[in-house]
């Protein structure tokens, strides 16, 4: 006997189609739920951080390195080239004005110092001969002077005696004309001794000055040779500190190459690197400050604007107060003021930035229940604070933690 078979109300046909049917309206459902702006989630407030908006004393600054340099530094160059024959200090030793560092020697140039020696030498030698033989000549000229003017005076007596008695009828004609002529040859005789003595003096006068004049430059030159010899030994040309010192014995060194420097230990500067972003904005006296024991101020006194691997150099002096313990080579955190202090409305900086660009942020509730988000502008900045320029007021409470997780989520559930 037949059996009916009753039809099975949930059958696998039907229950797949009525959860397909479900499916569509849940993604339906939650489309419109996450696209209504109102899309929320679940935070627990001790991962995140929360900060009150407040107004207070801003400054732009940003943080940089410096390096403590002496304020003073002479280098030491070669004047002459040499071997390093021996070195009297070590690199760090206080130097006085004048103390010797080191010795070099160059055979080439103690030749020549002996050669131009010998020559200024011989010079002198040669002058004073020829002095000698001026003096000699002088005397002769001047003895033969003497008897010119003896004879002048005598032919001269005897032309006035005669023509005295010619013109008494004494005597004739031709022994007055005979004294006459004798007059007039001791006058002539006695011009032409003069001219020739004048001349001889004038020339013996113009040679010994050329000689001297030669001398004289030949001296200049000893000099200058004995000077490039005494340059061997380099000195200390002021007071303070050798550093840097690149010598040792048997080394050559060739002209104009560094050997080393002094650091004068009256004061001190500090050399600081700024990124090229800031080249701009910076300035002489421009103001600075780092902590130590206690808070020191800087300024910039000179800006390097040449750019090397993305960054530019200034020297910073101290202003006031110098640590004790300050020490060349030293490392200081400084902030370099970009900006006057203002009061502003200030957000402390976080990692929500990345994120949102400072165009929005997350700003809590007044019950503090959730956080939402607000469109904001931030300013300026420094490294601890944004300035807020518009969308959040004094006491509004924000969240300044990192977004990374939060995707499109228009609000936080904030969760204890």
């Amino acid at each position: 006997m037949d059996r009916k078979i009753e039809k099975k109300k949930w059958n696998a046909k039907r229950i797949t189609t009525i959860a397909g049917v479900a499916g569509i309206v849940l993604l339906v459902t939650g489309s419109i739920y996450f696209t209504s702006g109102k899309s929320k989630l679940n935070v627990d407030t001790e991962r995140i951080t929360i900060s009150e908006i407040k107004k207070g004393p801003f400054q732009e600054f940003i943080p940089v390195n410096g390096v403590v340099m002496p304020k003073t530094t002479i280098y030491l160059d070669a004047v002459e080239g040499g071997r390093v024959e021996k070195l009297f200090v070590e690199d760090g030793t206080t130097m006085k004005a004048g103390q010797p560092i080191l010795k070099l020697t160059n055979t080439d140039l103690e030749l020549s110092l002996a050669n131009e020696e010998t020559s200024v030498f011989n010079v002198l030698t040669q002058m004073q001969i020829s002095r000698d033989n001026a003096q000699q000549n002088t005397i002769g000229k001047l003895n033969q002077m003497a008897e010119v003017d003896n004879a002048l005076k005598e032919a001269e007596r005897i032309y006035k005696l005669n023509k005295h008695l010619y013109d008494q009828k004494a005597i004739g004609l031709q022994e007055f004309k005979k004294s006459e002529n004798e007059y007039q040859y001791a006058v002539n005789r006695k011009k032409l001794t003069t001219k020739i003595l004048n001349q001889d003096s004038s020339s013996t006068k113009q040679q010994l000055t050329q000689m001297g004049e030669s001398y004289d430059h030949m001296k200049s030159t000893l000099a200058l040779m004995r000077k490039k010899v005494g340059d061997l030994i380099v000195r200390a040309p002021v007071d303070g500190q050798l550093t840097s010192m690149d010598a040792e014995i048997g080394q050559t060194k060739n002209k104009g190459q560094r050997l080393g420097q002094i650091d004068v230990l009256s004061g001190f500067k500090v050399r600081v690197d700024v990124d090229e972003h800031y080249i701009s904005r910076v300035y002489n006296g421009l103001m600075g400050e780092f902590t130590l024991d206690k808070t020191y101020k800087l300024r910039i006194k000179k800006v390097f604007t040449q750019v090397t691997n993305g960054r530019f150099q200034v020297d910073m002096e101290f202003l006031g107060a110098i640590p004790k313990e300050m020490r060349r080579g030293q490392t200081l955190q400084i902030r370099l003021a970009l900006s006057d202090e203002t009061q502003a409305l200030l957000v402390p900086k976080g990692g929500f930035y990345q994120q949102t660009g400072g165009n929005w942020i997350f700003k809590l509730s007044e019950d503090g229940k959730t956080a939402y988000r607000a469109d904001v502008q931030l300013g300026r900045q420094n490294p601890d604070y944004y300035e807020v320029l518009q969308g959040l007021k004094p006491g509004d409470k924000v969240v300044t933690s990192s977004y990374d997780t939060y995707g499109d989520m228009q609000e936080l559930v904030l969760k204890n």
